[in-house]
């Protein structure tokens, strides 16, 4: 099954996000507001505390290789723009929130780091990721509309012109 999720991801790894003026539909947020949650303290976490900002929420996970290339790049989005009101919230589809501490550090995480637990497929395919795969990066605007989706590896550009109609 990870093998899956990486193939999908190494597949899709070139193609460019759907964006809102895309003719393909973006999926509503709805889901992952009505979600809650671990953090990793393992401490439930509602999402819709999240409602009402710009949010880069990415799905990931420690065996996924494109993840941990794209890892960098989010942290530096977040650096960037967090003072903007810009929230990077990471959604490991993860159960033991020990692992995800460690990988959050080594990793140098500073965005929410939350674990998914059992919901983690469900979740995706609920936010149009029909297969699962990883990486998945949604950018939803501050009224709740998804504005940018990618199943794969999503470079600084791309995230860059993705949050950039945020502000």
């Amino acid at each position: 099954m990870k093998v899956g999720f990486c193939l999908t991801a190494l597949l899709l790894m070139f193609s460019a996000p759907v964006r809102a003026e895309s003719p393909v539909a973006l999926p509503a947020a709805a889901p992952l507001f009505a979600a809650t949650l671990w953090d990793a303290n393992d401490r439930p976490f509602a999402l819709a505390a999240l409602r009402g900002r710009p949010l880069v929420v990415n799905f990931w996970a420690r065996w996924c290789g494109p993840c941990r290339v794209e890892i960098p790049e989010l942290v530096k989005v977040h650096r960037k723009l967090k003072d903007k009101g810009l929230a990077v919230v990471g959604i490991g589809l993860e159960d033991k929130a020990d692992t995800v501490r460690e990988f959050a550090q080594a990793y140098d995480m500073e965005y929410t780091v939350l674990l998914a637990k059992e919901q983690g497929i469900p979740l995706l395919q609920a936010l149009g990721n029909a297969k699962g795969g990883l990486p998945y990066t949604l950018v939803i605007d501050a009224q709740g509309r998804v504005v940018a989706r990618k199943l794969g590896l999503m470079s600084r550009a791309e995230l860059d012109a993705a949050v950039e109609g945020l502000f």
